[in-house]
């Protein structure tokens, strides 16, 4: 069974920095991708970054040149550094794994991150 933990999540003030974690365990598990998305209220859930398995990554355009994203795939776990923070990131942060094979998405429980202005 596959499990993702996120943590790192909090409050901070505008211009400040957080790093989310996110760490995936199970038998045999060997995600093509992994990133994080995130989903404020009323909002659809998006793709913030991606990261596979050779380390080519992929941001969206709102959160290029401030965050960072890491991985190491021999622990299966994903980093997101988080820089030079807005009010406008403050969201529910989910961690988020896929497997080409069977085209499979798993997720984390999600981490909130609060920026205040």
């Amino acid at each position: 069974q596959v499990r993702l933990v996120e943590s790192g999540g909090g409050l901070v003030q505008a211009g400040g920095s957080l790093r989310l974690s996110c760490s995936a365990s199970g038998s045999d598990f060997y995600p093509n991708f992994m990133g994080w998305y995130r989903q404020a209220p009323g909002k659809q859930r998006e793709l913030v970054a991606k990261i596979t398995t050779a380390g080519t990554t992929n941001y969206a355009d709102s959160v290029k040149g401030r965050f960072t994203i890491s991985r190491d795939s021999a622990k299966n776990t994903v980093n997101l550094q988080m820089n030079s923070l807005k009010p406008e990131d403050t969201s529910v942060y989910y961690c988020n794994a896929f497997v080409l094979r069977g085209a499979i998405f798993y997720w984390g429980q999600g981490t909130q991150v609060t920026v205040s202005s």
